[in-house]
């Protein structure tokens, strides 16, 4: 653990760093520099984020010291942020990228980084359902409670920007592909859960592909399909009669990647469907609880799944709508937009 003098330097050269103003990159830039990665590309690429990362992470780690309502000193909150302190003092704790060996040394480091952040989103989430805890539920929110669900969108936002700067865009994904492992990801969790889980249809062109994040995409369908499978297995699983299916339709469209996801689980209420768009809402009574690094997925609790499948959709100008029709199924539609025409700045 840290001395106070040696802690509070670090905080100081946070404050520093995170006042620094951050570079736009566009992803039509990103994907024309990685398209034929060099030595001296790489090299580059390395130096770029070897000043870049401080400052970005720098931000992420003084936007949690300012949660409203408490949350920032809420365990889940305070382990996130000593994840981005620690990546900081890692980056800035690194000698100048000078050359080839230097660059594969950095990119091992930032391999392992990425690593290390991959539960902040549920960890930030298991501290919204902390603080909904201490604050007796939703019926007693206090007025402006909901500054955090835009606080989490602009975190999570540029939370997304900087693991696209130290991540892949795959210029060739089957969405198809990324469907069918996604489905089975979430069957296997259903199976888990419940001990059986409906079947899944994919329609679409197996050979269709286009330019975009293949993590994103998983994520988004991964969180669409559990969600479905829970509720046609929760409806049907006492009954007679058979599950029906779940369906993925992909479509090609001259705007729009669109992904369907429909299923026959009864639909969601017309006065829930404003609530599933919220980190601070819900479906499962009490939530499971986060221990360690390695969280086991669960089908329902921790209420992010939605909200931040739709973030990860509008990040690159897509989007995500949901609906439903109540007692009988819910149709998501995912809308994706083609990477590598926006000459917009990441986030």
């Amino acid at each position: 653990m840290a001395s106070e003098p040696v802690a509070r330097a670090v905080a100081e050269e946070v404050a520093r760093w995170g006042a620094m103003r951050q570079t736009g990159v566009s992803l039509r830039y990103m994907m024309e520099f990685g398209a034929r990665p060099t030595e001296r590309t790489l090299l580059l690429a390395a130096q770029f984020l070897h000043k870049e990362l401080p400052i970005r992470i720098a931000r992420r780690a003084l936007d949690l010291d300012s949660l409203p309502f408490g949350l920032s000193t809420k365990p889940a909150i305070l382990k996130v942020k000593d994840w981005y302190v620690e990546s900081f003092r890692e980056i800035r704790s690194f000698p100048e990228v000078r050359n080839q060996k230097d660059e594969l040394a950095f990119t091992q480091m930032i391999k392992m980084i990425r690593v290390r952040h991959t539960n902040v989103v549920p960890a930030i989430a298991l501290g919204v359902q902390q603080l909904k805890k201490d604050l007796g539920g939703p019926k007693a929110f206090p007025p402006g409670i909901h500054e955090i669900h835009q606080f989490l969108d602009r975190f999570y936002m540029s939370r997304i920007g900087i693991r696209m700067l130290i991540g892949l865009i795959n210029t060739k994904m089957s969405p198809m592909t990324v469907a069918r492992i996604a489905s089975e990801d979430a069957r296997a969790i259903c199976m888990r859960e419940y001990g059986s889980s409906p079947d899944v249809d994919i329609y679409g062109d197996p050979g269709f592909t286009f330019p975009y994040v293949t993590p994103h995409l998983h994520l988004m369908i991964f969180e669409l399909v559990k969600n479905s499978l829970r509720a046609v297995q929760e409806r049907y699983m006492d009954s007679d009669k058979l599950a029906p299916p779940v369906r993925i339709i992909v479509a090609d469209g001259a705007e729009d990647v669109t992904i369907k996801i429909s299923d026959e689980g009864g639909g969601i209420p017309r006065s829930g469907l404003s609530r599933i768009f919220t980190y601070l809402y819900s479906t499962a009574e009490n939530p499971p609880d986060l221990d360690g690094h390695n969280e086991g997925v669960t089908m329902a609790g921790y209420g992010y799944g939605i909200p931040i499948s739709r973030l990860y959709a509008r990040y690159f100008g897509g989007d995500l709508q949901i609906i439903s029709m109540e007692g009988y199924g819910t149709d998501a539609y995912l809308h994706l937009s083609r990477l590598g025409d926006s000459e917009e700045p990441l986030p």
